[in-house]
């Protein structure tokens, strides 16, 4: 059963780069053990080849696998000013923007942002950076499979432009998908790249202590253009953003002097 198991691991890295080792042994055993035999699978060896050969299985698979707390669309407000007043003032000095989306989690955001670009300049046009710590949130993003719940506030002509419905899951199409590239970063010990017209960071600031804060408050408006947009989530609120050469433009969206 043991070596079973670690086949299991090696497998599911090589299909899906999820790396099961670097969850807990024995919770994360059970977990997968109840699931496959509710299925009515005898051993982890039976359940790879159904994983493999039967997309459903696949995608209830990765939705137990990873606790998903994004969605699409998370906060709309928000998402509508980005879409109606933001996007379009910065594509009025250039066409092509240079955009990054930090702690992404499973790209329910960097998706999203690519999909409101679409409505604006050709595909071709775009070209998003998504960062993150964790390699199995990435994997996962890169598979580009969520649950309905998910697209709750995904506009029904996105829905359908841009989504491909397989059961009760949908799969975002591979125009967006290859608009994303993900990268492993660890947002307060690693160098930030420069130039970027737009950075969203939203949901995670409030994990991190004051001082930590300020640090990354520091190295993301040193990351931005002159008259670049920094979009944070709807409890970060940032109190003194003349101090990181920030002003405030429109709730939670700052710019860069």
């Amino acid at each position: 059963m043991p070596q079973e198991y670690e086949e299991f691991i090696r497998n599911i890295k090589m299909l899906t780069g999820i790396d099961l080792a670097s969850y807990k042994e024995g919770q994360m055993k059970r977990r997968l053990t109840s699931l496959y035999e509710k299925r009515g699978y005898h051993s982890f060896r039976e359940y790879y080849k159904d994983i493999q050969t039967c997309p459903g299985v696949l995608i209830e698979f990765l939705d137990r696998m990873t606790i998903n707390v994004s969605e699409f669309y998370r906060n709309p407000k928000r998402w509508e000013v980005l879409e109606l007043k933001i996007l379009p003032g910065l594509l009025g000095s250039k066409k092509k923007l240079k955009i990054w989306s930090a702690a992404c989690s499973t790209g329910e955001e960097p998706y999203t942002i690519a999909m409101m670009l679409s409505n604006l300049v050709p595909l071709s046009q775009i070209e998003i950076l998504a960062t993150d710590l964790d390699e199995n949130v990435m994997a996962r993003a890169e598979l580009g499979i969520y649950p309905e719940r998910s697209l709750t506030e995904v506009p029904e002509e996105i829905k359908r432009k841009y989504f491909e419905k397989e059961g009760s899951f949908y799969r975002v199409n591979d125009e967006i998908k290859k608009r994303v590239t993900f990268k492993k970063q660890n947002l307060l010990a690693d160098r930030f790249d420069r130039g970027f017209d737009l950075v969203v960071c939203r949901n995670v600031l409030i994990y991190f202590t004051e001082e930590a804060k300020s640090l990354l408050y520091e190295k993301f408006s040193a990351s931005l253009n002159s008259g670049g947009i920094f979009f944070v989530g709807s409890t970060e609120q940032i109190f003194t953003p003349g101090k990181y050469q920030f002003e405030t433009v429109d709730t939670f969206f700052y710019k860069k002097k």
